[in-house]
Order: structure tokens, then C-alpha cells, then sequence
């Protein structure tokens, strides 16, 4: 009777040591390893795979101008819109300045609303809260906040044209900011002294970019349920198998 031997090979998976900086977000070439080897020593069969930082998509080539050098980038540029170094150089600050401005908005429209849930505050929720009564009307805080913002963001694109040239305050001689890199000004910018490591830049942007998503996912479940994204999230949990974005776009 012929005996018969089979022999499983094993599959084990062994990350390097990029994949923990991949997860805790630092920078850097992301290398990742798979590797699939048999059990036994006697085989010397193994399949390795690779996944680079700068693939948005699996096999897409990035762009040429898109080298994954800077923070937060994954070659992600359809329409090539980054392909003018100068217009780069705006779209870098132009998407730095958006996502913290994404992050403090969708903080300043949840957390009011579960505030006021739980009986803390009394404030309105953030698509009323223009229909409140402030110190001025809202036509004249328009056009302040406007004349303010445009001062700003003319003081931006001159430190951007031209790094450190904004550091001196014009009116008030006495304040200055000490120097930095554009985009991360420091001084009283920066009260709990935080460095601009690459790993901060890329945390900084993965963040911003999950707010200016969540964002516009704020706006659109409003203008179709009615409601905030806590009295959504309440709705979904009192019925999960029922209240579902399926019922809500089904109209049911």
C-alpha cells in the first residue's frame, strides 16, 4: 500500500518595519512587504508584495511632478492640476489652510448640537444658527468678515510668493513672528509649541482631508433628512436595521 505524504505550506505574513509608520502616520516611502512562505525549510518559494507610497491606485503610475516628497501625497492629481510649480505651491497652502478651517467647522457643528442634546448649552444647531440674533446684522458681519478674511489671505499669498516677508506686523512694530516654514508659522500660532515634524504634516492633512469630507457629508445628509449629524446618528442607533442611508434615499 503506498503511503502518501502531503505537506501544507503555510502562508505567513510578515510585515517590515514601514508598516508601523504607515500606521501611526509618519512620512517617508511607504514599502510595505507581504511575503508567503512555506512552512518547511527545504522550500525556498516566496511571493512579495509591494505597496508604494505615491499609488493612490494600485498599478496607476504617479505623475511625474508628484515625486511623493511632499507631505501627504499619494499621486492623486486627475485633472493635473499640480502640474505648474507655481500653482503647486498654492494648492499645497490653498489645501493646509481648507482642511484646518474643515476641522474647526465640523467641530463647531457637532459638538454644539451634542452639547445642547445633553442639556449643557442652549445654542441652535448650525443650519439656524444664522438665523439668530448677534450684536449686528448679518449683512454687516458679511462684509467684515469678508474685509478681514481678504486682508488675510492677501498677507498668505505674500508669504507665499515670498517666505518670511509677512513676519514683521505692519501696524504693530513690536510683534513679529519668529522664522518658519510657510504654511506653519508658529509664535503665537503655535501656544503649545508643536513641531512641524513630517509626521505632524501628514496627520495635519489626513485629518483635514476626513473634515472637508465630512463636511460636505454634514451639508448633504441636512438638505435630505432635516437634521444634524448627532440627531442622525441617534435616529440610526434607536433602529440600525431600518434607519439606514438605503431608507433615506428610498424615501422611506
Amino acid at each position: 500500500m503506498a503511503a502518501v505524504t502531503t505537506q501544507a505550506s503555510v502562508a505567513v505574513f510578515r510585515p517590515c518595519a514601514s508598516k508601523s509608520r504607515f500606521l501611526n502616520g509618519s512620512s517617508g516611502k511607504l514599502n510595505r512587504e507581504v511575503s508567503f512562505k512555506p512552512a518547511s525549510a527545504s522550500s525556498s518559494g516566496s511571493f512579495k508584495v509591494e505597496a508604494k507610497k505615491g499609488e493612490w491606485l494600485p498599478g496607476l503610475a504617479s505623475p511625474g511632478y508628484l515625486n511623493g516628497s511632499l507631505p501627504g501625497d499619494n499621486g492623486f492629481d486627475p485633472l493635473g492640476l499640480a502640474e505648474d510649480p507655481e500653482n503647486l505651491k498654492w494648492f499645497i497652502q490653498a489645501e493646509l489652510v481648507n482642511g484646518r478651517w474643515a476641522m474647526l467647522g465640523v467641530a463647531g457643528m457637532l459638538l454644539p448640537e451634542v452639547l445642547t442634546q445633553i442639556g449643557l448649552i442652549n445654542v441652535p444647531k448650525w443650519y439656524d444658527a444664522g438665523k439668530a440674533q448677534y450684536f449686528a446684522s448679518s449683512s454687516t458681519l458679511f462684509v467684515i468678515e469678508f474685509i478681514l478674511f481678504h486682508y488675510v489671505e492677501i498677507r498668505r499669498w505674500q508669504d507665499i510668493k515670498n517666505p518670511g516677508s509677512v513676519n514683521q506686523d505692519p501696524i504693530f512694530k513690536s510683534y513679529s513672528l519668529p522664522k518658519n516654514e510657510v504654511g506653519y508659522p508658529g509664535g503665537i500660532f503655535n501656544p503649545l509649541n508643536f513641531a512641524p515634524t513630517e509626521e505632524a504634516k501628514e496627520k495635519e492633512l489626513a485629518n483635514g482631508r476626513l473634515a472637508m469630507l465630512a463636511f460636505l457629508g454634514f451639508i448633504v445628509q441636512h438638505n435630505v433628512t432635516g437634521k444634524g449629524p448627532f440627531d442622525n446618528l441617534l435616529q440610526h442607533l434607536s433602529d440600525p436595521w431600518h434607519n439606514t442611508i438605503v431608507q433615506t434615499l428610498g424615501g422611506n
